[in-house]
């Protein structure tokens, strides 16, 4: 068994692989070099994975790239494979975020983008069809830019329920379908929104991530603008449990692949500063589902003044799990122990964006 670790910069793409005792990483790249990547996929549903990248060039623009040899090389097609349809008036910026769909739908592919939008693939990921439930909500005129863009960077199908996807955008909130993307209403009760009229509304919140286990999907977590939080029925309702963090303020939020209780983030000082508390680099776990919280960080180090951005953040399925982070000043760090230890996959790349791990 192999575990592939795909990381999206700034300016490329870099696959790191490492074989069962997780000792050695073989890192290659860049693959799509001068580009920004700020979505990466590993579809391990079908015989021979497939990697998916939302690469966007500055002299091109946004694409979906695929790989069916691990990286070796790229299918990358001469049109389009996101568009808006002309009534819409809109072009893509990029693709924040590309996920598999349910086994049940071993070629559905999402995408969630900039401006918020989603979009579905039935073809494995090569060509791309705007989802007009969502498009169509009535919320959607008062959805505004975050500090990092107006985009749909958290799509959550459900594993088990065909036809039910979370997702959640900055900023406008989480919203969920029960009918394929028919219809779509907000999620947002018990979060508090800050910088607003009303701390309570019902759309209109600056969610930074949100994180579903596969085996109890109606278990939700969210890190958001100064605020995490927890939901025990599929995001009708969230409570706090920021208590026991050194800030209530970050962007990744991780689920354990096999323990459902054990979370994972990254917290930064609010707003203005936005560093590691006391400029020291450290993932915060929770193993009781957000009652409580320590501090993991053998291996990181202190005197540490980057962030980690909201995809930057990942699990892989092996058992027992690997838990990845990437930074801003392109560090590339990866635990064999749940956290308890890590280990420098790799350094001075440029400004990690995305993360994804898988085994193959």
């Amino acid at each position: 068994m192999a575990v592939v670790l795909a990381i999206g910069t700034r300016k490329g793409l870099w696959l790191a692989t490492r074989t069962d005792d997780r000792a050695d990483w073989e890192v290659t790249g860049p693959h799509h070099p001068m580009t920004e990547v700020y979505a990466v996929g590993i579809d391990t549903r079908r015989a021979t994975p497939r990697l998916l990248a939302g690469v966007t060039s500055e002299h091109f623009g946004p694409s979906v790239a695929t790989s069916d040899d691990l990286g070796a090389t790229w299918d990358e097609p001469d049109h389009a494979p996101i568009a808006f349809p002309p009534d819409t008036a809109e072009s893509l910026v990029r693709a924040w975020q590309l996920v598999p769909g349910p086994p049940s739908e071993p070629d559905v592919v999402y995408a969630g983008t900039e401006p918020s939008a989603l979009f579905r693939s039935d073809d494995g990921g090569r060509t791309y069809a705007l989802v007009r439930g969502l498009w169509d909500h009535p919320h959607r005129e008062h959805w505004t830019p975050g500090g990092g863009g107006k985009a749909i960077h958290t799509v959550l199908p459900d594993p088990v329920e065909a036809g039910r996807v979370t997702v959640a955008m900055s900023t406008g909130g989480v919203y969920r379908t029960d009918d394929g993307g028919a219809s779509w209403r907000a999620s947002n009760t018990g979060i508090k929104a800050v910088h607003v009229p009303d701390p309570y509304p019902e759309y209109g919140h600056c969610v930074h991530k949100v994180a579903m286990h596969p085996s109890a999907p109606e278990r939700l977590f969210a890190q958001v603008h100064h605020g995490v939080y927890r939901s025990d029925d599929g995001g009708a309702s969230w409570q706090s449990i920021a208590d026991g963090l050194p800030s209530d303020f970050g962007f990744p939020m991780v689920v354990h692949p096999h323990r459902p209780e054990v979370i994972y983030t990254f917290p930064l000082t609010a707003d203005v500063m936005r560093f590691p508390p006391e400029g020291r680099c450290r993932v915060y776990r929770s193993e009781d589902a957000g009652k409580s919280w320590q501090a993991v960080g053998s291996g990181l180090p202190d005197g540490y003044w980057a962030g980690v951005m909201r995809d930057a953040m990942c699990a892989d399925d092996a058992d027992p799990a690997g838990i990845y982070f990437g930074s801003r000043t392109g560090d590339v760090y990866a635990s064999r122990d749940d956290g308890d230890s890590w280990q420098l996959v790799v350094s001075h790349l440029p400004d990690v964006l995305s993360v994804r791990a898988a085994t193959v």
